[in-house]
């Protein structure tokens, strides 16, 4: 018996990375999951790893800015599995922003700014607005919302970034309190440095270095960490958590800044 059996779930951003674990993680416990990804080849091969095993999954090529692919996208999961249980807003926009566009706020492109609000936020409403109807259809349901620190510290970079994720934050708050009593509950998952293969790309060994001495726990995370997470919110494990941004980020911002630095002169004085 999984922890998921006889769930539907749709995972956005689900073509790599956090999405694409947490897609294999919700179908390995049970559930039949929608891979929705604007990378369409992506979601695919991700589908393929799900039914390889027995497990149960469509993908389905979604740009989560756009209400009507998002509509629909909720549709091809009622449409093919007959309800929806779990909703993780996963999507998000910072490619760019790894390049270099989502710099300071004097230097930032506007075009850049109104596009990651557009997957980041608004994606994430959209897909709030168009499950909500269907969950409470099933009597209730879970919606994952992936957030980040960003939007719990100032930083020196990612500024439209960090704002959408704040955004998505208090969005989680507002779905929690207006469906709570009607059987839906809504969280956030804040992740800290997650190795993925744009972050690697982005930074190379330093920067993981440098990242991992700020951690409380002896490595640097992994996308199947945050997928752990979800597959707790979407079961009924977590029914009487709502309204929670549940940071899965290795102790990163429970300390004092100084503590690796304090770190590294105890060590170098030995």
């Amino acid at each position: 018996m999984g922890r998921l059996d006889e769930k539907v779930g749709i995972v956005t951003g689900s073509a790599s990375g956090i999405g694409r674990a947490t897609a294999i993680a919700l179908a390995r416990e049970g559930a039949s999951v929608v891979v929705a990804d604007i990378d369409e080849a992506g979601a695919k091969q991700v589908q393929g790893e799900i039914t390889e095993v027995g497990g149960h999954a469509i993908a389905y090529a979604t740009d989560v800015s756009s209400e009507p692919d998002v509509r629909d996208m909720v549709t091809a999961a009622i449409d093919t599995y007959g309800g929806l249980d779990i909703l993780h807003n996963n999507a998000a926009a910072i490619g760019r922003a790894r390049a270099g566009d989502d710099t300071d706020v004097a230097s930032l492109d506007v075009d850049v700014w109104e596009r990651t609000m557009a997957v980041n936020l608004r994606g994430v409403m959209l897909g709030c607005k168009h499950a909500i109807p269907r969950l409470l259809e099933r009597g209730g349901g879970s919606i994952i919302n992936t957030s980040s620190g960003s939007a719990e510290r100032g930083d020196l970079t990612l500024p439209a970034y960090a704002v959408s994720k704040s955004g998505v934050n208090t969005l989680t708050l507002y779905v929690a309190a207006q469906y709570g009593k009607r059987g839906i509950r809504c969280n956030a998952i804040s992740p800290g440095l997650i190795l993925t293969h744009p972050v690697e790309a982005f930074g190379g060994p330093r920067y993981v270095a440098m990242l991992e001495e700020h951690h409380l726990t002896p490595r640097v995370g992994r996308p199947e960490d945050i997928a752990n997470a979800a597959v707790f919110l979407a079961s009924d494990e977590s029914s009487f958590i709502t309204g929670q941004v549940l940071r899965v980020d290795g102790g990163i911002l429970s300390h004092a800044p100084p503590v690796a630095d304090i770190r590294r002169m105890a060590r170098d004085s030995t």
